[in-house]
């Protein structure tokens, strides 16, 4: 597997098409903090770490509308790849939705969200784009 972020974002797009409620993803730091932002945001209802073996993983449980079964993640579009990375500065910050949705960034002060990377005026690696 040449990018793991990838691979996390396609098993979460996989478990809302197939309407899973919760989906394993093996474990690393990135995918921790990333998890940690779509929960809260809103995009999760709620993640656990499993520590077992030398990785661990990590339990999602899907967010989903009770009216109308539709999940709360609409898209996961990855941005910098391995082989095209995707560096932005805090003046030429990406609006995802014209604001409705977030874009998550991989900045010197760790993994954050677009709209808390430009209030502490920091750029960084835009990893991918959430609404």
């Amino acid at each position: 597997m040449t990018d793991p972020i990838a691979d996390y974002l396609t098993r979460l797009r996989n478990a809302i098409k197939a309407g899973h409620r919760v989906v394993e993803v093996p474990a690393s730091n990135l995918k921790k903090e990333i998890t940690r932002i779509l929960f809260e945001k809103g995009y999760i209802l709620s993640y656990k770490f499993v520590e077992d073996g030398p990785q661990g993983t990590i339990k999602i449980a899907l967010k989903y509308d009770q009216t109308n079964k539709t999940n709360a993640i609409k898209c996961l579009q990855r941005v910098s790849t391995p082989g095209l990375r995707q560096y932005v500065g805090y003046r030429e910050m990406p609006r995802v939705l014209n604001g409705l949705g977030i874009a998550i960034l991989s900045t010197s002060k760790g993994v954050m969200t677009n709209k808390e990377a430009a209030i502490q005026k920091l750029g960084g690696e835009v990893i991918c784009y959430v609404y």
